[in-house]
């Protein structure tokens, strides 16, 4: 009798991290690949330096992989991961003791036909950039898991370590310096 073959049940990360945790690599490949791109953006926006993003990123994973038994489910996976990137970032941020240049990102894709707005588009996001640049790693990280990722200021709480009124407190003033630096025209996009 010949069976057919098996449909993959979707994961539980829950469970995905529990067979990392037993040092499955088929599991710890798949956590990789479905939170690589937003660790990648998180870190990209903390660092500000592309070849240090891709060095934190992977030490990350690395904590993961070691530290998957540790997991206990108080908070979510995504969560715990954030918080991993979040001070591996902040101890490489530590090491360097030279200023982070200007990030260097491939260009975007046009979304708009039209050269104006798509022109327009590109300079408020150097702008945006330029301001963020500008911000201490920890005030860059509140606007990062806010307004890029989503998390909400208990959540950054857990990422960050800190208490929720850290959170709003940091938001607070890095809002408050990102329309200082942005003036105007530029503060309408926050």
């Amino acid at each position: 009798m010949v069976l057919p073959p098996q449909k993959a049940i979707p994961m539980d990360e829950v469970d995905l991290i529990g067979l990392v945790a037993v040092e499955d690599v088929h599991a710890f490949e798949a956590l990789y690949r479905a939170y690589h791109p937003r660790l990648r953006r998180f870190l990209r926006g903390m660092l500000r330096q592309a070849t240090l993003v891709d060095e934190v990123l992977d030490d990350t994973m690395l904590v993961a992989w070691r530290k998957a038994h540790t997991f206990d489910a108080t908070s979510q996976v995504s969560t715990w991961l954030f918080a991993i990137a979040y001070r591996q970032a902040l101890k490489a941020l530590r090491r360097m003791d030279w200023s982070l240049p200007d990030p260097v990102d491939e260009p975007a894709a046009p979304r708009e036909t039209e050269p104006d707005r798509e022109l327009a588009q590109q300079q408020l996001r150097a702008r945006l950039d330029e301001a963020l640049a500008h911000l201490t790693p920890e005030h860059r990280a509140v606007i990062d898991l806010t307004y890029f990722q989503g998390y909400s200021c208990k959540e950054i709480a857990e990422i960050t370590d800190c208490p929720v009124a850290t959170v709003k407190t940091r938001m607070f003033y890095a809002r408050r310096r990102m329309k200082a630096l942005l003036g105007d025209a530029g503060a309408q996009a926050l």
